[in-house]
């Protein structure tokens, strides 16, 4: 029998707390409604729960079926699940939730499960969609995609140098030998295309991971979840974000930026600033001790943001 597979939280106490700092006190905890807009396998969802007031209720997100299979062992009241990605935390109604948590990685389980195909050290099928029962998988696209959109992908959303030649090579395997459709495949045609790599790191990192991004829409649905967050958040709510690749990190240090700035009408000079919907509470990594524990967590960063007033 296989061992099952497990899941480390990055950032745990750290996030949580960050999490949680913005509600009201209750009975036994923080009050309120919480969102886990990334429920993975709810390292952050139980630990919040055990920190969290006996009226308050936390709402979690996930399109990984998988995971939403792990949530329904949380026997817990105040908890629920929706199959749904995090920007349909948008539909909640505006000014309802005291703190909203995304974690942008992806779990171990689903890096280590070969069949999902998120990872180059296992060989397993081309898939790498979050939500296996729907939308196109990478082996599907990639068996139709021209060079110039593969390379475009892959330069975009990997910041690969060698971006032009790991597509070249795959369309002309396509064309000589039919699709790529395991990881065993891809990872062999873009360790033949990349001629130097940084120490350390797998010829193939960049281009899963940019296959990963696009194939899942994950740039666009994270500036979808943080603009609906500025809506849901409650004056004094805390936005937590823990992003894992420089992409997604600059996404978010950028929102947080943007609406922390009192903005100006250069139209009407002397009206009165839109007051700022941000207040920026800075940046935490994970210590020396964690990443030693669990390397996974090294590229982790945790940005913390609260909700200011909104104005009558």
């Amino acid at each position: 029998m296989n061992a099952p597979l497990v899941h480390t939280t990055v950032l745990l106490d750290e996030a949580v707390d960050a999490w949680l700092a913005g509600a009201p006190a209750g009975d036994g905890g923080a009050s309120g409604c919480f969102v886990d807009a990334t429920f993975g396998r709810g390292g952050h969802s139980r630990l919040g729960l055990s920190r969290m007031a006996a009226d308050a209720r936390l709402i979690a997100y996930d399109k990984d079926a998988e995971a939403v299979a792990e949530a329904s062992r949380i026997a817990d009241a105040r908890f629920s699940i929706r199959h749904q990605g995090f920007a349909a935390l948008g539909e909640l109604p505006p000014g309802s939730v005291a703190g909203v948590l995304m974690d942008l990685g992806v779990s171990s389980p689903q890096i280590d499960n070969p069949a999902r195909g998120f990872s180059f050290r296992y060989d397993g099928p081309l898939d790498m969609r979050m939500d296996t029962s729907r939308g196109q998988s990478v082996a599907d696209w990639l068996a139709t995609a021209e060079t110039q959109q593969i390379a475009e992908v892959i330069r975009d959303y990997g910041e690969e140098r060698f971006a032009v030649q790991v597509a070249k090579a795959i369309v002309a395997r396509r064309q000589e030998r039919g699709p790529v459709s395991t990881t065993a495949e891809l990872a062999e045609l873009v360790a033949g295309a990349v001629k130097t790599r940084e120490p350390g790191q797998n010829p193939a990192t960049r281009t899963f991971q940019a296959l990963r991004i696009f194939i899942n829409a994950e740039l666009e649905e994270l500036q979808q979840a943080l603009s609906a967050s500025l809506s849901v958040l409650q004056p004094g709510g805390r936005l937590a974000v823990i992003s894992f690749h420089s992409l997604e990190d600059r996404i978010v240090k950028q929102f947080i930026t943007e609406h922390s700035k009192e903005i100006y009408d250069r139209r009407a000079p002397f009206a009165a600033p839109k007051p700022m919907r941000l207040k920026a509470l800075g940046r935490i990594k994970p210590s020396e001790a964690e990443v030693a524990a669990n390397p996974r967590a090294r590229s982790a960063i945790l940005r913390v943001a609260e909700r200011t007033e909104v104005p009558a």
